[in-house]
């Protein structure tokens, strides 16, 4: 083999190595559920304000030294907290609310991104089925498509502690 076709061969390879990423998905989805021992007013009255899902945030749970302060009206859209950690910092925005059936949230990660976060609530027997979702646009960065193929893995476990948070929160009359 010439020296002229191992270059060709390396730089055909170099390519579809870096281009490979862009054939990842460019949306990545977190999702649990869980059924809540509290009526739908009840869980939306803990979720559709700032301080109520700090109370559930089960990333306080891993950071107790986790430092929050809390802007915008105390409840509904505008509702929002910033915070810094050990995990890094950003900012919770409630972006839209249906009474006593949803609430959005959008996160504002800095440079990883503003994935938006949602809180469905289904009246069911026993109380509530809650579904807490994070739907993150990764864009054309080969890096954020990797790490995509990784968020539930890294979140999934995360958002069952918050649930069982909601859980327990709502079950003690919120």
């Amino acid at each position: 083999m010439t020296f002229t076709a191992i270059a060709v061969t390396a730089g055909i390879a170099l390519v579809g190595l870096a281009a490979a990423p862009l054939a990842l998905p460019g949306h990545a989805r977190v999702e649990r559920s869980a059924l809540v021992p509290a009526a739908p007013d009840a869980v939306y009255s803990i979720l559709s304000t700032s301080a109520g899902f700090h109370r559930i945030n089960p990333f306080r749970d891993r950071d107790p030294n986790l430092a929050v302060t809390f802007s915008g009206p105390a409840a509904g859209v505008g509702a929002s907290f910033s915070w810094t950690g050990t995990d890094g910092s950003g900012t919770q925005t409630i972006i839209a609310t249906d009474p006593e059936a949803r609430v959005v949230m959008e996160l504002d990660l800095g440079p990883m991104g503003t994935p938006v976060q949602s809180f469905t609530l289904t009246p069911a027997p026993g109380g509530t089925q809650v579904t807490w979702a994070l739907d993150a646009k990764l864009g054309a960065n080969p890096v954020r498509r990797v790490f995509g193929l990784f968020m539930d893995r890294m979140l999934g476990s995360t958002y069952e502690a918050g649930l069982a948070n909601l859980s327990r929160v709502a079950a003690a009359g919120a």
